[in-house]
């Protein structure tokens, strides 16, 4: 065995460098104020005004030197600021996170457990997939992964409308189970399809993947606000007639037929606490409160309210069902304390009718978020033109696919930008990076917290439906800027201003809307009027030597 000896000095370790130990001193220094000074904890924001009610007779409505000051994606920003911002950003979305679980579910006929494990994989799959857009992760050269903006993701509604028709399509086809009783069909739970809708799904995302790393010049130009517009108001319109107006009526299941026999000849089914008909009464007041209790919101609310609405009319809609007795507490009580992903898992598969839907969802998906993340840019007052928008642009979509593919691993459907986020930027004029961390933060927060998603399990069919007819319309009718709609009132602000087209279209009405002679026409009149020339008969007459008439019958 031999040995050997070392003769030589090791070299000594390299010093830390300057710059790196300075960042974290600064980073040290920063956290130190935060947490130990007044000034890092609340700051200066008037916090008066984001709980001051819009009411039209209290004066400080009308001075405008009230607004709080805007904090820009990196700027420091006050540690409540930052967690009561980004919990109002949790709270704007988490009606639009809940609904398609729910929705899915229903329509699959599963049971309560696994209804809200999906419920939880949604909020903790759209917070963590929520951090990578904020974070903006760069690739290489001018690519990243992300807008580095608050760009916070959910469950897409576009998605929603396909998975259902899907669904019909399997159980129409044999591949999920049903059984036909007394003329009514009754749908078996079918967690299969829920697992080949995730797995088409995952292969689809490669196209969005691919369309992130074409030109932002050229997706705007191949999918410019005519376009998306034309896409949003379908899909919004398309879900309130399949979803909103029959959860409003008692429920989107087998009972809006009314049947005679079986369990769902009441609705939600016999089984329910109140069952009563589709379109009851009951029914119809429960989504009525809902509904107009999100418009009355809007209007008076404070700015932290306004962007809680969907969440008050959901509160006040389960307030009124609980002390009437509407709700089922038993989802509640089955759920589990605490959960996360992969809890319930579902048999990856894939469906091969289903993989062109998807992809179209997919190229809606690009769409969406190209005007979703335009909008936040202009909010979050950035460039909405240049190499750094583009930037954003392509790592909005890049994130978006690669959250599709991910989302599939997570038991979640594909995920979009969601547009709520804009208008709370808007009311609270803070778009810092901070706050979107937050909201990531609650979002997987109410994720964990199982009893939560058995809470949203409870809540009637009938608020339900109010609640999310109202975020149905807003999606169809999203009025950003550069949103959807823009295209719309484009076209109608270039015919109001050409006058030829204007005058073509009031003379159209015009000739439509007024009657197109008098009803009291003289005698001349009448006799000088033209008739049929297949019913022309000539009668002549001589009325005098000097004169004759030709009357025409």
């Amino acid at each position: 065995m031999s040995t050997s000896t070392i003769t030589q000095q090791p070299t000594p370790t390299e010093r830390p460098s300057a710059a790196r130990s300075s960042r974290f001193k600064a980073t040290y220094d920063l956290v130190k104020h935060k947490v130990t000074t007044r000034e890092g904890w609340v700051g200066d924001y008037n916090y008066g005004w984001l709980c001051t009610p819009t009411l039209p007779f209290l004066p400080t409505n009308k001075k405008k030197d009230r607004d709080p000051p805007f904090y820009a994606l990196d700027d420091e920003l006050p540690l409540v600021l930052a967690i009561s911002s980004g919990l109002q950003h949790a709270l704007a979305m988490l009606a639009g996170l809940i609904t398609p679980p729910i929705i899915f579910a229903s329509t699959l006929s599963l049971p309560n457990d696994v209804s809200a494990y999906m419920i939880s994989a949604s909020l903790i799959g759209c917070g963590i997939l929520s951090l990578v857009q904020i974070s903006r992760i760069h690739l290489f050269k001018n690519y990243y992964i992300g807008t580095g903006l608050i760009s916070v993701v959910g469950t897409s509604f576009a998605t929603l409308s396909t998975a259902n028709a899907i669904f019909n399509a399997m159980y129409d086809d044999g591949t999920c189970p049903s059984s036909v009783v007394d003329g009514v069909t009754t749908r078996g739970p079918c967690p299969d399809a829920y697992g080949k809708v995730l797995g088409t799904s995952l292969i689809c995302s490669f196209l969005e993947i691919l369309m992130s790393f074409c030109s932002a010049r050229a997706l705007k130009r191949i999918f410019p606000p005519i376009v998306t517009g034309t896409v949003i108001l379908l899909i919004g319109a398309s879900l309130i007639g399949t979803s909103g107006i029959p959860n409003w009526g008692g429920g989107s299941n087998d009972c809006q037929g009314r049947p005679e026999s079986g369990v769902f000849v009441l609705c939600p089914n016999t089984n329910a606490p109140r069952p009563l008909p589709w379109g009851s009464a009951e029914f119809i007041g429960l989504g009525f409160l809902s509904f107009v209790s999100i418009i009355l919101t809007e209007v008076f609310g404070s700015p932290f309210m306004k962007n809680i609405s969907i969440i008050i009319g959901l509160l006040v809609g389960c307030i009124v069902a609980g002390a009437t007795g509407y709700m089922d507490s038993s989802t509640i009580a089955s759920a589990p304390a605490i959960t996360f992903l992969w809890v319930h898992r579902f048999k990856i598969g894939v469906y091969p009718p289903a993989i062109l839907p998807m992809l179209a969802v997919y190229v809606s998906l690009a769409m969406e978020a190209i005007g979703d993340i335009t909008a936040s840019a202009e909010v979050s007052r950035q460039p909405v033109v240049g190499e750094v928008f583009d930037s954003r642009i392509q790592g909005g979509v890049l994130g978006d696919g690669i959250g599709g593919f991910l989302s599939a691993l997570f038991t979640v459907t594909p995920l979009s930008v969601f547009a709520q986020n804009n208008g709370v930027i808007a009311i609270t004029r803070c778009a810092n990076r901070s706050a979107g961390r937050w909201c990531c933060v609650f979002l997987i927060l109410f994720g964990v917290l199982g009893k939560i998603s058995g809470v949203f399990l409870a809540i009637p069919a009938p608020v339900l439906g109010g609640v999310t007819t109202f975020l149905f319309a807003s999606v169809a009718t999203v009025n950003h800027p550069n949103s959807g709609l823009r295209g719309f009132f484009d076209s109608i602000t270039i015919v109001l201003s050409t006058p030829f087209l204007s005058a073509g279209v009031v003379a159209v009405l015009l000739n439509l809307l007024l009657p197109f002679e008098s009803p009291s026409l003289t005698k001349q009149e009448e006799s000088t009027r033209e008739v049929p020339a297949e019913e022309e008969v000539v009668d002549v007459e001589f009325q005098s030597e000097k004169s004759k008439k030709l009357r025409v019958t």
